[in-house]
């Protein structure tokens, strides 16, 4: 398949199990593994990456050495989550979806993380951290630097 046709879904399962092959074994998909598996697929560039994208278990940029994830669940909403979001984003620098420059923290949003009788809350790797304000989240942080 070239540039202008479509991926049968057969062909977007085994792009989907060979994308996630290479995250599991880089922790992300570069560029050149996209160009890679276009051509191991006979398919375009930009196929791949729509399936690399379409999946938000899937990552083309590199991670952090920690990954921040803040809840944006309707308890933590209502416990002023976002003025904490807003903070962690004014401590590190970057905003959801992004990397610090170090390479040591990525900043995600996301749905509920099972933390709502701490609201608001996050997991910084797999630790749960609640009771969160934008007061305490720098030293939150600081014990990870």
């Amino acid at each position: 398949m070239k540039e202008g046709t479509a991926v049968s879904r057969e062909q977007e399962r085994n792009i989907l199990i060979t994308l996630k092959d290479v995250q599991d074994r880089s922790g992300y998909i570069s560029r050149t593994d996209i160009e890679e598996i276009a051509r191991s697929f006979n398919t375009s560039v930009s196929d791949v990456y729509g399936v690399a994208t379409f999946y938000s278990f899937l990552r083309v940029n590199p991670r952090g050495r920690h990954v921040i994830k803040i809840c944006q669940s309707l308890p933590c909403h209502l416990k002023e989550g976002e003025a904490v979001r807003e903070r962690l984003a004014e401590i590190l620098g970057i905003g959801p979806g992004e990397t610090t420059p170090d390479g040591r923290f990525s900043l995600e949003v996301t749905n509920c993380i099972g933390a709502c009788d701490t609201a608001p809350a996050m997991l910084v790797d797999d630790q749960v951290c609640g009771n969160l304000t934008t007061d305490n989240v720098a030293g939150i942080l600081e014990s990870y630097r």
